[in-house]
């Protein structure tokens, strides 16, 4: 479980293709001061397992699964990625809840920076507008980001400190990036369908 709040930027060192996976070595500075084989890392939002690190890096394998739902099979050596340790229990919790699982890719239609803000909208297809409301959460390259308005895009309003310490400066124009819908929302989703579902005939049987 990780709260969308980016501890620090890596860089892509290494990434093969090794047949049903891909395995990635992620160069960085901060997070392997308390780092160990087995943590889990969110990597521009997506949960990955450490197999090996050293004090400048750590290694990853991307599973086959995992690599259908994401970007990585685009990503090349020297591309940023935003990263997260998992949270303890006594981390203060900036953003929101996050898992690391990936629910889609969202296409960037357009970036304007401001004096104060920078304002990112993300094309929204109709089989997603369920997942989001205004003022709600999302999880963008695993930032934990406020939806600011909604029509047939998500529009986000960042602040310049977000910017300055995520890789929401490298984005452009056609971009896709990685989108977790807020986990809350996606229990009650699923809590109300289950009880729209719920009959007559259902409750008979479960007597």
């Amino acid at each position: 479980m990780f709260t969308g709040i980016i501890e620090e930027v890596g860089v892509i060192n290494q990434i093969k293709n090794q047949g049903d996976s891909i395995f990635m070595t992620i160069g960085c500075q901060t997070i392997t001061k308390d780092i160990h084989i087995g943590d889990s890392i969110c990597v521009n939002g997506v949960c990955l397992t450490v197999t090996e690190y050293t004090t400048t890096s750590f290694n990853v394998d991307i599973v086959e699964g995992t690599r259908a739902i994401t970007l990585f099979h685009k990503m090349k050596v020297g591309t940023r990625v935003n990263l997260e340790r998992a949270l303890l229990p006594t981390t203060r919790l900036g953003g929101h809840f996050v898992s690391g699982h990936v629910d889609a890719s969202l296409l960037i239609e357009s970036i304007h920076n401001k004096q104060k803000t920078m304002i990112i909208r993300l094309k929204l297809p109709k089989e997603y507008k369920h997942y989001v409301i205004p003022k709600g959460s999302i999880a963008v390259n695993g930032i934990s980001l406020t939806i600011f308005k909604l029509d047939h895009c998500i529009e986000l309003n960042i602040i310049p400190e977000t910017v300055r310490s995520t890789i929401l400066s490298d984005l452009k124009v056609g971009d896709n990036v990685h989108i977790e819908f807020d986990m809350l929302g996606k229990y009650i989703l699923n809590s109300q369908k289950e009880s729209s579902e719920l009959t007559l005939s259902k409750l008979e049987m479960m007597l």
